[in-house]
């Protein structure tokens, strides 16, 4: 990447309008959504009913707040910080796991007490790890397409931010992780062979995983018979599925949930889909659904665009953090449904989680960073080629 496309050109006409507006309505949506299904149950623990929207706000204008900062910085300063932030997210993964300084809540150790305020590790990993990634894959771009070793060397990392994830445990985050950096190894031109042979590893680990952990078999027993067993553990998939069949076509009006009053759990975190798909129906699920595939699209447009120009950091960058929302977007989706046994992920920019709002924000920033970047290379070099040209 040329050092003029590093510096801080004007952002006239530059800024992917797509991509913000799909993430804005997002995000706003999800305030109306995450205040629709919390009422009940922050009127009964905090005698508020508005506690979440309020803590919710707060942290999407934090969002907002550091993309914006996030613009302003060049991509190459991240590319150039992608060993330190890569030592940062294991640091973060493992403090979680030191008793008397992770925060244990519902028997997973997920999160860093920062005085009122609760850091989820895993979130800020996810985004360290893909940015390390993408640097890896700029650096070794040739021993990753022609050597074992060059593709086995970043999975070893990944492998040991996998396992203190699994420590937590948090399997979904794992996944996740796991499977975009996999789809960045193969933008990367990692070879077929090995793509598959690593696949079908993977399979088998998460398969034994599964099969050696006793909750992990009851999500799953109870992901493929969830009414045999309705009030236990299947309970929380039953209720969820009842009200993605309220909703029909228009939904039941916004606020007009029953199953989020005390019945569904986790209802404006893990669940938000299934209020929403009772309250907005299938036109609500449409339009959400809408909305990932646009942020999706203009992830992968920008990635293209940065390739165009030379910047395959941001390139591989873009496309990991498309892949990152789409897969996450598509698993907590799957899961409302019931077609995927229960984890712990939340529905990207919609559901209430602070961590995970300001860092998808965060992500967001940079999609439209490396647009930007993207956009003045390209002006540049039609400037370039112009005064080249005889008069």
């Amino acid at each position: 990447m040329s050092a003029t496309v590093n510096q801080h050109p004007p952002y006239t006409h530059t800024l992917d309008l797509w991509l913000l507006g799909s993430a804005l309505a997002l995000l706003m949506l999800g305030l109306v959504m995450v205040t629709s299904a919390s009422v009940s149950v922050a009127e009964a623990s905090f005698a508020n009913p508005f506690y979440y929207f309020v803590k919710q706000l707060i942290f999407a204008i934090g969002g907002v707040v550091l993309a914006a900062v996030v613009l302003t910085v060049p991509t190459a300063c991240w590319e150039r910080a992608g060993w330190s932030l890569l030592l940062l997210a294991l640091v973060l993964l493992a403090l979680v796991l030191i008793p008397g300084i992770g925060k244990t809540v519902n028997g997973s150790s997920r999160w860093l007490a920062l005085g009122p305020l609760r850091l989820q590790a895993s979130e800020v990993a996810k985004l360290f790890l893909l940015v390390y990634l993408a640097g890896y894959l700029v650096r070794h771009a040739e021993m990753v397409r022609t050597r074992v070793r060059g593709f086995l060397r970043p999975l070893l990392m990944l492998s040991l931010a996998g396992f203190l994830l699994l420590l937590e445990p948090d399997f979904g985050a794992a996944a996740i992780l796991l499977l975009t950096a996999m789809a960045m190894m193969f933008l990367g031109g990692v070879r077929f062979w090995q793509f598959f042979l690593l696949s079908g590893a993977m399979a088998g680990a998460g398969v034994a995983l599964i099969v050696t952990s006793t909750y992990r078999m009851q999500r799953l027993t109870a992901f493929l018979d969830p009414w045999a067993d309705p009030f236990d553990t299947g309970f929380q998939l039953t209720q969820s599925l009842i009200a993605v069949g309220s909703g029909a076509l228009t939904g039941t009006g916004l606020g007009g949930s029953i199953q989020k009053l005390f019945y569904l759990p986790e209802a404006h975190t893990d669940f938000l889909f299934a209020v929403l798909a009772e309250e907005l129906g299938l036109v609500g699920v449409v339009t959400v659904l809408l909305l990932y595939a646009i942020l999706v699209w203009r992830a992968f447009v920008a990635g293209n665009a940065a390739a165009r120009a030379g910047s395959f950091f941001g390139a591989y960058l873009a496309g990991g953090i498309g892949v990152w929302f789409g897969l996450q977007a598509a698993v907590n989706i799957a899961v409302n449904m019931g077609v995927l046994p229960t984890k712990g992920l939340t529905l990207p920019l919609l559901s209430a989680g602070g961590t995970s709002t300001v860092v998808l924000c965060v992500a967001v920033g940079l999609l439209l960073r490396i647009g930007h970047e993207s956009h003045v290379a390209s002006v540049q070099a039609m400037r370039k080629a112009g005064r080249r040209m005889p008069a």
